[in-house]
């Protein structure tokens, strides 16, 4: 039997739409600063590749996200229509206080 209670399903809404909005309004903020940061890393990097000085292996870079990916694929499952609505109404909410957070930002 699946149990859904909307006050639990109302609160998960309202505090993602609460967390959202402080991390919207946060992202906004601070969004331009780290592209800038990681747009010098990157620079840096690939300038240092090309002298010789340091050396990136950009596939084992990007095997470390792959098996992540596959490990969270294997992960065990729960009553999946409780997880999808549980899911549903945290990420609405947040969703939405996101979008209203970074645009008030």
């Amino acid at each position: 039997m699946i149990d859904l209670d909307p006050t639990t399903l109302g609160l998960e809404f309202g505090g993602g739409a609460a967390i959202g909005g402080i991390i919207g309004f946060a992202a906004k903020k601070i969004a331009k600063l780290l592209a800038i940061i990681v747009g010098v890393q990157l620079m840096l990097f690939r300038y240092l590749e090309s002298q010789g000085i340091l050396f990136v292996d950009w596939n084992r870079l990007s095997a470390g996200l792959l098996k992540t990916q596959q490990r969270a694929q294997g992960a065990a499952d729960v009553h999946w229509i409780q997880s999808i609505v549980s899911t549903l109404s945290i990420g609405a909410g947040f969703t939405g206080g996101f979008l209203v957070g970074f645009k008030r930002g």
